[in-house]
């Protein structure tokens, strides 16, 4: 039945290969559930209550993605949508938590509105073969960035915005040296060709990560989730009409659109999963569970849920169909059950792994034309400017922007389509509207 419904054959996986890949993905993105109820927290929201939302609408929304579109991407409340929700919207505006659910909310709605008539889609064939490949290259330097930083390879610092941290000082951060042990073990076993070698490589970095302090043993076992009650369906409508709600949903609406379609053009290249014209199978199916995740997201009461760029861990253990996916939402809604157990979990295991995966990402880039300028600087500023600016969205106005520019002054007005010029526009306003 299972390969009846998801043809395994046809594209060229099997049910072990597809539940590999889903336990993988799962792992590297299980820190969320830790995570995002420490910071939506911030605002006052119940902490116990948001880690239910957070388990229940990610479990939800993937599980949507692996049967409509049948895809091997997860979604969960999205790093840095979660950010803005809690400092900018609530700390920093002064908004009650209710005011940025119900934001979060309308977001949703209006995605729903836009997949329906195929705008979403549009956005994601404007975007050029080169700079699709590109992004799958950006994101890959991108998440290797997050594993540095996760594991205290790479911190902040004043002078040089970026600085190596102590790597062997294990009396007062052992992170480093256990994502490193991992990094290396993991990397034989992908050099050896061992099946399920990233998954296993957490595993590694979970019990080395024992003795030196880093991984956490559960203190007890409560496998009861806590209620949803305080924070559902706690939507504030006194403000939809204000400026702030106007410039808040904005913001909501293009980090989120441009993250996720940055994230299904990169995952996609990574898989060979293009078609001969760069295009996303299922694509409409796929925004849809986007647009759903988020909107029931809501309801529960957590912030933007979004395609999660841990998928490419799954995706690089040979996850091809909605299988990997589904195993991943059928393990979030485990780890109601279990959280004690998942999120034992060191950052600096998963840490290891995404920086792996940023490696595996990275291969598209033989794919680009590296010798025409007007596509080789548009691909160049997508790929860099993705981790300089810490945002996958920012990575691909950079790179949309320059290229039809460059398009336009050489002349080459054949190579841009309408719908990119409209783009282009539209990334000018936002740089004014910033």
């Amino acid at each position: 039945m299972l390969e009846k419904f998801f043809k395994l054959k046809e594209n060229k996986t099997d049910i072990r290969t597809e539940i590999i890949a889903g336990i993988t993905t799962f792992m590297t993105m299980a820190y969320i559930l830790a995570v995002n109820p420490g910071i939506l927290a911030a605002t006052g929201m119940d902490q116990g209550a948001v880690f239910t939302a957070t388990a229940l609408s990610a479990a939800i929304a993937t599980l949507v993605m692996a049967l409509l579109a049948k895809l091997p991407f997860a979604l969960a409340p999205g790093m840095g949508l979660n950010a803005f929700f809690a400092f900018t919207v609530c700390i920093g505006m002064g908004h009650t938590w209710q005011f940025a659910l119900t934001a979060v909310f309308l977001e949703g709605i209006i995605f729903v509105l836009l997949t329906a008539f195929n705008v979403r889609e549009l956005i994601i064939k404007a975007i050029p073969i080169n700079i699709k490949h590109a992004i799958s290259v950006g994101i890959g330097l991108f998440i290797a960035l997050i594993g540095f930083k996760n594991a205290g390879i790479v911190i902040g610092h004043d002078a040089t915005l970026v600085h190596l941290g102590s790597i062997i000082d294990i009396s007062t951060n052992a992170s480093p040296i256990v994502a490193l042990i991992t990094l290396l073990i993991t990397g034989a076993l992908l050099a050896r060709k061992v099946k399920g070698a990233l998954l296993i490589g957490i595993f590694v970095g979970t019990v080395v990560g024992i003795p030196f302090g880093v991984t956490q043993m559960p203190t007890s076992f409560d496998l009861t989730p806590p209620s949803l009650s305080p924070i559902f369906a706690k939507f504030e409508w006194t403000e939809i009409l204000t400026m702030d709600m106007a410039l808040v949903l904005l913001t909501f609406l293009f980090v989120d659109l441009f993250d996720t379609v940055g994230t299904l053009i990169g995952v996609t290249s990574k898989a060979n999963m293009l078609d001969k014209d760069g295009r996303i199978p299922r694509v409409k199916q796929a925004l849809f569970a986007d647009s759903i995740g988020t909107t029931l997201g809501a309801v529960l009461g957590t912030s933007t849920v979004t395609t999660y760029v841990e998928s490419a861990a799954g995706v690089s253990e040979g996850g091809r169909t909605g299988l990997t996916a589904a195993t991943t939402g059928i393990l979030f809604l485990l780890a109601l059950f279990f959280s004690p157990i998942f999120l034992m979990i060191p950052s600096a295991a998963t840490a290891a792994i995404l920086i792996l995966v940023g490696v595996m990402m990275f291969t598209p880039i033989t794919k680009i034309d590296l010798d025409d300028y007007t596509e080789a600087i548009p691909a160049f500023l997508t790929i860099v400017m993705m981790p300089f600016t810490f945002s996958i969205a920012e990575g691909i106005v950079f790179g949309m922007l320059s290229y039809v520019i460059l398009k336009i002054m050489t002349g080459k007005f054949k190579d841009i389509s309408i719908v990119g010029v409209l783009l282009a526009l539209l990334f000018i306003l936002k740089f004014f509207i910033d």
